[in-house]
């Protein structure tokens, strides 16, 4: 089944549909590459995709290994290249709400942010920086 379809909608925006669920995202070109940076940029999806990924895959974990990570949070940054413009980094900052892990869950969500599906597909070259915090009490 075909994933998405995109329309190129003039000024440098983009929607595409996700064609199973109908939803819709709208990407729009950054400030710094002639864009109004209304939307996310195509980079800062990928970007964005790796946290999501991440989650999302560390989500199946919790519910298989009986552990909870419900409001865990991650923040994103990209750093752009110049020549060729290119992402060259991507950071993420999960923070865990709680300290209520073990250590094999802990050592199975750094396992994780390393080898979800969106990581290894990544370019090797691309840096990946990845910050875990377990705040609260254990």
């Amino acid at each position: 089944m075909q994933t998405s379809e995109t329309l190129y909608n003039n000024g440098l925006r983009t929607e595409s549909v996700h064609r199973l669920s109908g939803k819709k995202i709208i990407t729009d070109a950054p400030p710094d590459n002639n864009g109004k940076g209304e939307a996310f940029s195509p980079t800062d999806l990928m970007a964005t995709s790796l946290a999501c990924c991440m989650l999302t895959i560390m989500g199946i974990a919790a519910q298989t290994h009986g552990f909870d990570m419900d409001g865990t949070r991650a923040e994103t940054t990209k750093i752009m290249s110049s020549n060729p413009r290119k992402v060259s980094e991507i950071h993420i900052k999960l923070t865990f709400p709680h300290n209520q892990y073990t250590d094999h869950h802990k050592k199975i969500i750094e396992n994780i942010s390393r080898t979800c599906p969106v990581a290894l597909s990544l370019h090797p070259e691309l840096k990946q920086v990845i910050e875990i915090i377990y705040e609260g009490r254990g």
